[in-house]
């Protein structure tokens, strides 16, 4: 609508003249509250859309669902499934599909920038040789836990941290940050030595690898060494360092080409190494039965191609997960049903996963040469709302 004509107006007076105005300071621009970061979602889905899902055989995951359930089971939004699973039969193929499409929804895993892909690498159990004394080839230590490490549990005061810890060690009243790799390296542990073994290269990646076994030729047995603790800095990939530094392409940084650039630099060893500053203290085990994986952070023995390792920050330690992938430095897939029952210093993000491959020299290939994309998908409990997701995995 038009608006009226303006009416003529009185010609103003001359102003008088007045003291100069200061301009006024600009006002302070208001703080704005920090955006909060962005979320991992839980898109719930079917069992229909998993790609695979009808090609796995999934009696090859129920021994490791079953082991799960020793932990998940005595938690409320588990103990129904974990509950019933007790009779079903394991060699019942068609009976554990009808289990899990029951009582389960998949809900896939979408990163908090948008991503439904992520990092898939793998792990395994390797072999070392040693002996319970020093002398020969056996120079290595692995070291128990010292004594001067101090573990400090954060969620005493913040709840939110649960599960999160700082370890360091006491300078007179303060704690302050314990030793590095390299510092480990430099100063005298004696006393503290679990074992020696034969081959530094393969020490640092048993440490990498979190746990293994070690055969003993002293005493002609073989035992496992477990992962005890850790020094408290995070780990770093030095993989990534020589990619950095130029040393090796994105494609060579694997396992395999890490050992053989080493071998190729052997003055150059300890910088690499010292690259991560992270080191693993470990404990001995005995091994009654050679088929029985080590245990994850779960507390339960992990199963060849059917456990994996996870961010339990991110995903629920425990629950069953479906992956999609492709098998080691291939495009032919791997689609099955795995459970998230151990974490790793490396392991970070919401869709990051650590494959395990067992024990044995393919395992040790296979998982040297695993880099693949892969989506995820976690099994809940269907009584467990898709909204309060976040708060099970919180729980668990």
């Amino acid at each position: 609508m038009p608006s009226a004509p303006a009416q003529p107006q009185p010609l103003p007076r001359p102003p008088e003249p007045q003291a100069p105005v200061q301009p006024a300071a600009p006002a302070a621009p208001q703080a704005q509250p920090p955006a909060p970061p962005a979320a991992i979602r839980f898109v719930p889905s079917s069992f229909a859309a998993l790609p695979g899902w009808e090609r796995d055989d999934l009696r090859a995951a129920w021994p490791a669902f079953m082991s799960s359930c020793s932990v998940l089971g005595k938690r409320a939004e588990w103990k129904e499934p974990c509950g019933v699973a007790r009779q079903v039969n394991g060699n019942d193929e068609k009976g554990i599909r009808l289990f899990f499409e029951s009582f389960f929804e998949p809900q896939q895993v979408i990163a908090p920038d948008g991503a439904d892909t992520g990092l898939v690498t793998g792990y395994y159990e390797p072999l070392l040789r040693g002996a319970r004394k020093k002398g020969g080839p056996y120079q290595t230590p692995l070291y128990k836990v010292p004594d001067d490490l101090l573990t400090v549990e954060l969620a005493g005061v913040y709840p939110e941290l649960k599960g999160m810890r700082l370890r360091g060690r006491l300078q007179g009243k303060k704690v302050v940050p314990y030793s590095t790799r390299a510092d480990i390296e430099r100063a005298s542990f004696s006393g503290k030595e679990l074992l020696w073994v034969d081959d530094s290269v393969e020490a640092f990646f048993l440490q990498v690898q979190g746990s293994g076994r070690v055969q003993l030729t002293d005493t002609q047995e073989t035992v496992r060494v477990a992962y005890a603790d850790q020094n408290g800095y995070p780990y770093k990939s030095i993989g990534r360092y020589l990619v950095d530094k130029g040393e090796l392409t994105l494609d060579q940084a694997s396992a395999q080409g890490i050992k053989a650039w080493i071998a190729g630099h052997p003055t150059r060893q300890s910088e690499l190494f010292n690259a991560n500053p992270s080191y693993v203290f470990f404990k001995e085990e005995k091994l009654p039965d050679p088929k029985v994986g080590p245990k994850g952070a779960l507390g339960v023995p992990l199963t060849p191609q059917r456990s994996v390792a996870i961010d339990a920050s991110q995903l629920p330690l425990g629950a069953p997960v479906f992956l999609s992938t492709t098998q080691a430095n291939s495009d032919i897939p791997l689609q099955r049903l795995v459970m998230a029952q151990d974490t790793g210093g490396a392991i970070r993000g919401a869709i990051r996963v650590d494959y395990f491959f067992g024990f044995g020299t393919e395992a040790a290939e296979n998982a040297g040469r695993m880099k693949q994309r892969g989506s995820v998908w976690v099994l809940m409990p269907k009584q467990v709302p898709p909204a309060a997701s976040a708060q099970a995995r919180r729980k668990l």
